[in-house]
């Protein structure tokens, strides 16, 4: 399977497939604007969203996305424990938590559980397109350590 986003040669022509992102966070105008954030990058199509962490996985399973952004504080099931039963069905997809928490303790239990990447909502703008290239590089984004 060819990495999301990159360039694939098919007979002679060139296909850029872009990243497809679900995007799960109880507000919706964290949801609005992380889509408008990413989709004004070439190369990245929020394929779902989420308004909380049971849906999360449910839309994971379904849609199978090449990159996940979780909020840590949602109703039903937290962004820690979705990540948890994302990882039984989508253990090579990318998932970056957003949290409006800038906490040390926070970043070392999204490492423990296997999350690539943390940012915070008051960084948002800076840092997102930033940290989605690298956990899709197979690298971390853990700025906050």
């Amino acid at each position: 399977m060819a990495n999301p986003g990159v360039d694939t040669a098919t007979s002679a022509t060139i296909v850029r497939r872009s990243v497809r992102v679900l995007v799960a966070d109880d507000q919706n105008l964290i949801r609005e604007g992380v889509r408008l954030l990413l989709e004004s990058r070439a190369g990245y199509s929020v394929c779902g969203e989420a308004a909380n962490g049971q849906e999360a996985v449910e839309k994971a399973r379904e849609l199978q996305p090449d990159l996940l952004i979780l909020d840590v504080t949602m109703p039903v099931l937290n962004g820690f424990d979705a990540a948890r039963m994302i990882r039984k069905f989508c253990p090579h997809v990318p998932i970056l938590i957003l949290s409006m928490h800038n906490s040390r303790q926070l970043v070392e239990e999204a490492r423990k559980i296997g999350v690539q990447g943390y940012v915070t909502k008051m960084n948002l703008e800076e840092q997102l397109v930033n940290a989605a290239r690298a956990v899709l590089d197979d690298e971390t984004f853990f700025p906050l350590i």
